[in-house]
């Protein structure tokens, strides 16, 4: 008899994640043991407690889920708990990463971008590009083959996360930017094809002049779903929305695939125990959705 489903939530925040938690459940996750406020230093016992009280063969029905806001703090948690497996002996289980839903957003966004678009040579540019959000989504495009352009208010912020992203494959790490002003914005916009809003919630990155400036766009996506998005004119519940020549995608527009993964990936780690589900892995599943 198979055994139960167990999704293990590891969490650095002060209370655990109670999103994370409902799409668990949703995702199918039978029993749900959430942990809060967990640092690296205690993961070893809990990875421990996964792995060693079932047996290799049962391990495919325990599973580890790390989220909450901290994406850096998650990081780290992702880190101790892969290096305290022992995949030798078959002592594992499928572990995903989606802090603040970083991954599942990024995928998300850039597989909304493979319907309209072929992305291989094309030039994309990534706004608010240095939060964790936009750092995955250049990652995606640029293991897409398209030329990344990353871009922050901050263009020292911008080279070190460009240094920081390596698109496997790739050639080319993204090219950095500075956007501080509207005609920083339109060289920005120069020949994309495609621009991606990532920035803070509330926070207006391209103005409606920019946007009719830009004569080679053909797809927005604003990942911001907090008034004033990210992009003017565009909709928050946008999804494939097309105006003036544009195809737009607002935050709730991208959601629903955004959900869709999320639960994808939960589900897939109950087929197998060696799963490590990152951007590039999460992306991989968001085809199946």
């Amino acid at each position: 008899m198979d055994k139960r489903k167990i999704l293990i939530q590891l969490d650095a925040d002060e209370q655990a994640s109670l999103f994370d938690r409902v799409v668990a459940v949703d995702a199918g996750a039978e029993v749900l043991f959430s942990h809060a406020g967990v640092q690296p230093e205690q993961v070893k016992d809990l990875v421990h407690g996964a792995i060693f009280t079932r047996g290799p063969k049962d391990l495919k029905s325990t599973a580890i889920f790390i989220g909450g806001s901290q994406v850096a703090a998650a990081e780290q948690l992702l880190r101790s708990a892969l290096s305290h497996m022992i995949p030798a002996f078959g002592l594992r289980v499928s572990i995903m990463l989606d802090a603040n839903g970083s991954n599942t957003t990024a995928a998300a966004a850039v597989r909304v971008a493979t319907r309209h678009l072929v992305l291989q040579g094309m030039k994309c540019l990534v706004l608010g590009g240095t939060g964790p959000v936009g750092r995955r989504a250049a990652l995606l495009l640029g293991s897409l083959g398209a030329e990344v352009r990353l871009a922050s208010r901050d263009f020292k912020k911008a080279q070190e996360a460009c240094k920081e992203i390596q698109p496997p494959g790739a050639n080319a790490r993204p090219l950095p930017f500075q956007v501080s002003n509207s005609r920083e914005l339109l060289e920005a916009l120069h020949g994309c094809a495609l621009v991606i809003s990532a920035g803070a919630p509330g926070v207006r990155l391209i103005d409606g002049a920019s946007l009719k400036q830009s004569a080679d766009l053909k797809l927005a996506i604003d990942l911001n779903a907090v008034p004033p998005l990210g992009i003017e004119g565009l909709e928050v519940m946008d999804k494939g929305a097309q105006r003036e020549g544009i195809i737009y995608y607002g935050a709730i527009g991208v959601g629903e695939l955004k959900m869709k993964t999320h639960k994808a990936c939960i589900r897939k780690m109950f087929e197998q125990n060696d799963l490590v589900l990152d951007a590039l892995e999460i992306f991989d599943i968001s085809k199946t959705v």
